[in-house]
């Protein structure tokens, strides 16, 4: 019973990360790129408004730092619950 308890609070943490991770990519690649766009035009970042630079490259260094967070997380949830690789 105890190992069954264990191993829910493990998926829900996993399920809480994933969760969090696409809350983030969504709210980039959709809030910023296109649906907060007309409010963004304003602020240029290099050149081109910031709606445009997260549509165009702001959305992609968000996506890999979040493989990059994901990855660093889930080790520490590994390591936290005894399921890590050695």
């Amino acid at each position: 019973m105890i190992a069954q308890q264990h191993a829910n609070d493990y998926w829900k943490a996993n399920l809480r990360i994933i969760l969090w991770s696409l809350v983030v990519w969504a709210l980039v690649s959709f809030g910023f790129g296109i649906i907060l766009r007309p409010m963004l035009m304003g602020i240029n970042v290099g050149g081109a408004d910031l709606g445009f630079w997260f549509a165009q490259q702001g959305s992609i260094l968000v996506f890999l730092a979040l493989i990059f967070f994901y990855a660093w997380r889930m080790n520490r949830l590994d390591r936290e619950h005894g399921v890590d690789e050695v």
